[in-house]
Protein backbone atom coordinates (compact mmCIF):
# COMPACT_ATOMS: atom_id res chain seq x y z
CA UNK A 1 0.00 0.00 0.00
CA UNK A 2 1.47 3.35 -0.97
CA UNK A 3 1.97 6.20 1.48
CA UNK A 4 -0.83 8.15 -0.21
CA UNK A 5 -3.24 5.23 0.16
CA UNK A 6 -2.28 4.79 3.82
CA UNK A 7 -2.82 8.48 4.55
CA UNK A 8 -6.19 8.39 2.77
CA UNK A 9 -7.24 5.32 4.80
CA UNK A 10 -6.07 7.01 8.00
CA UNK A 11 -8.18 10.06 7.17
CA UNK A 12 -11.22 7.91 6.49
CA UNK A 13 -10.75 5.99 9.74
CA UNK A 14 -10.42 9.25 11.66
CA UNK A 15 -13.40 10.94 10.07
CA UNK A 16 -15.58 7.82 10.18
CA UNK A 17 -15.14 5.07 12.74
CA UNK A 18 -13.06 7.06 15.23
CA UNK A 19 -15.54 9.92 15.35
CA UNK A 20 -18.48 7.53 15.59
CA UNK A 21 -16.86 5.77 18.55
CA UNK A 22 -16.18 9.07 20.30
CA UNK A 23 -19.83 10.03 19.78
CA UNK A 24 -20.98 6.71 21.26
CA UNK A 25 -18.69 7.34 24.21
CA UNK A 26 -20.24 10.75 24.85
CA UNK A 27 -23.70 9.21 24.66
CA UNK A 28 -22.71 6.59 27.24
CA UNK A 29 -21.23 9.30 29.47
CA UNK A 30 -24.61 11.01 29.45
CA UNK A 31 -26.37 7.75 30.35
CA UNK A 32 -23.84 7.11 33.12
CA UNK A 33 -24.38 10.57 34.55
CA UNK A 34 -28.15 10.10 34.71
CA UNK A 35 -28.26 6.44 35.84
CA UNK A 36 -28.89 5.91 39.55
CA UNK A 37 -28.96 2.09 39.61
CA UNK A 38 -25.40 1.01 40.51
CA UNK A 39 -25.70 -2.32 38.70
CA UNK A 40 -26.69 -0.57 35.50
CA UNK A 41 -23.94 2.02 36.04
CA UNK A 42 -21.35 -0.75 36.33
CA UNK A 43 -22.58 -2.31 33.09
CA UNK A 44 -22.50 1.04 31.32
CA UNK A 45 -18.96 1.67 32.62
CA UNK A 46 -17.85 -1.68 31.20
CA UNK A 47 -19.24 -0.75 27.79
CA UNK A 48 -17.59 2.69 28.07
CA UNK A 49 -14.24 1.04 28.80
CA UNK A 50 -14.68 -1.22 25.79
CA UNK A 51 -15.39 1.81 23.60
CA UNK A 52 -12.31 3.59 25.01
CA UNK A 53 -10.24 0.55 24.13
CA UNK A 54 -11.60 0.55 20.58
CA UNK A 55 -10.90 4.27 20.24
CA UNK A 56 -7.30 3.68 21.34
CA UNK A 57 -6.91 0.83 18.84
CA UNK A 58 -8.32 2.90 15.98
CA UNK A 59 -6.09 5.86 16.90
CA UNK A 60 -3.05 3.57 16.96
CA UNK A 61 -3.96 2.21 13.54
CA UNK A 62 -4.40 5.76 12.22
CA UNK A 63 -0.97 6.69 13.59
CA UNK A 64 0.65 3.60 12.08
CA UNK A 65 -0.95 4.22 8.70
CA UNK A 66 0.61 7.68 8.68
CA UNK A 67 4.15 6.44 9.33
CA UNK A 68 6.37 7.38 6.45
CA UNK A 69 7.06 4.68 3.86
CA UNK A 70 10.78 5.27 4.49
CA UNK A 71 10.50 4.70 8.23
CA UNK A 72 12.84 2.14 9.73
CA UNK A 73 10.07 1.04 12.08
CA UNK A 74 7.83 -1.73 10.79
CA UNK A 75 4.12 -0.97 10.69
CA UNK A 76 1.95 -2.35 13.53
CA UNK A 77 4.83 -3.18 15.88
CA UNK A 78 2.97 -1.94 18.98
CA UNK A 79 -0.35 -3.48 17.97
CA UNK A 80 1.28 -6.81 17.11
CA UNK A 81 3.13 -6.88 20.43
CA UNK A 82 -0.02 -5.99 22.40
CA UNK A 83 -2.02 -8.63 20.57
CA UNK A 84 0.65 -11.29 21.11
CA UNK A 85 1.00 -10.42 24.80
CA UNK A 86 -2.77 -10.50 25.27
CA UNK A 87 -3.09 -13.89 23.59
CA UNK A 88 -0.13 -15.26 25.57
CA UNK A 89 -1.49 -14.05 28.92
CA UNK A 90 -4.96 -15.37 28.07
CA UNK A 91 -3.48 -18.80 27.36
CA UNK A 92 -1.39 -18.82 30.55
CA UNK A 93 -4.27 -17.66 32.75
CA UNK A 94 -6.64 -20.12 31.08
CA UNK A 95 -4.24 -22.96 31.84
CA UNK A 96 -3.99 -21.85 35.48
CA UNK A 97 -7.77 -21.69 35.86
CA UNK A 98 -8.42 -25.01 34.13
CA UNK A 99 -5.52 -27.19 35.22
CA UNK A 100 -3.46 -25.88 38.15
CA UNK A 101 -5.81 -26.54 41.06
CA UNK A 102 -4.34 -23.37 42.62
CA UNK A 103 -6.11 -21.42 45.33
CA UNK A 104 -4.66 -18.07 44.27
CA UNK A 105 -3.37 -16.37 41.14
CA UNK A 106 -0.84 -13.54 41.37
CA UNK A 107 -0.30 -11.37 38.29
CA UNK A 108 2.50 -8.82 38.37
CA UNK A 109 3.41 -6.37 35.63
CA UNK A 110 6.27 -3.93 36.02
CA UNK A 111 7.83 -1.37 33.70
CA UNK A 112 10.75 1.02 33.96
CA UNK A 113 8.93 4.01 32.49
CA UNK A 114 8.29 7.48 33.87
CA UNK A 115 5.58 6.44 36.34
CA UNK A 116 2.56 8.56 37.13
CA UNK A 117 -0.07 5.84 36.75
CA UNK A 118 -3.05 6.61 38.97
CA UNK A 119 -6.81 6.59 38.91
CA UNK A 120 -8.18 9.78 37.37
CA UNK A 121 -11.78 10.95 37.40
CA UNK A 122 -11.79 11.69 33.67
CA UNK A 123 -10.18 8.38 32.63
CA UNK A 124 -11.77 4.98 33.04
CA UNK A 125 -8.95 2.50 32.40
CA UNK A 126 -7.71 1.83 35.94
CA UNK A 127 -11.22 2.35 37.32
CA UNK A 128 -12.46 -0.40 35.01
CA UNK A 129 -9.66 -2.73 36.11
CA UNK A 130 -10.64 -2.14 39.74
CA UNK A 131 -14.33 -2.69 39.03
CA UNK A 132 -13.66 -5.91 37.14
CA UNK A 133 -11.33 -7.26 39.81
CA UNK A 134 -13.59 -6.19 42.71
CA UNK A 135 -16.26 -8.51 41.37
CA UNK A 136 -13.78 -11.39 41.85
CA UNK A 137 -12.66 -10.24 45.33
CA UNK A 138 -9.18 -9.59 43.97
CA UNK A 139 -6.61 -7.36 45.66
CA UNK A 140 -4.95 -4.74 43.48
CA UNK A 141 -1.72 -2.98 44.30
CA UNK A 142 -0.43 -0.12 42.14
CA UNK A 143 2.89 1.58 42.79
CA UNK A 144 4.04 4.21 40.35
CA UNK A 145 6.86 6.71 40.63
CA UNK A 146 9.76 8.08 38.59
CA UNK A 147 11.36 4.60 38.42
CA UNK A 148 8.32 3.06 36.72
CA UNK A 149 5.04 1.36 37.51
CA UNK A 150 4.41 -1.94 39.28
CA UNK A 151 0.92 -3.37 39.10
CA UNK A 152 -0.02 -6.51 41.06
CA UNK A 153 -3.34 -8.33 41.09
CA UNK A 154 -3.95 -11.17 43.55
CA UNK A 155 -7.03 -13.22 42.72
CA UNK A 156 -8.47 -15.85 45.04
CA UNK A 157 -9.47 -18.93 43.06
CA UNK A 158 -12.43 -20.89 44.39
CA UNK A 159 -13.79 -24.21 43.22
CA UNK A 160 -17.02 -23.98 41.29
Amino acid sequence: MSLTQRVKLAQELHDGIAQDLVGLGYGLDSLLFNEEDETKRASLRTVRLDINSLIDKVRQEIFELRISANSDKPLSTNNALQEDLTKSFNEIIGNVLQHSQASQLLISIQDNGIGGAQKKSSHFGLQGVSERMDSHHAKIDLQSDFTGTHFTITVPLVDK
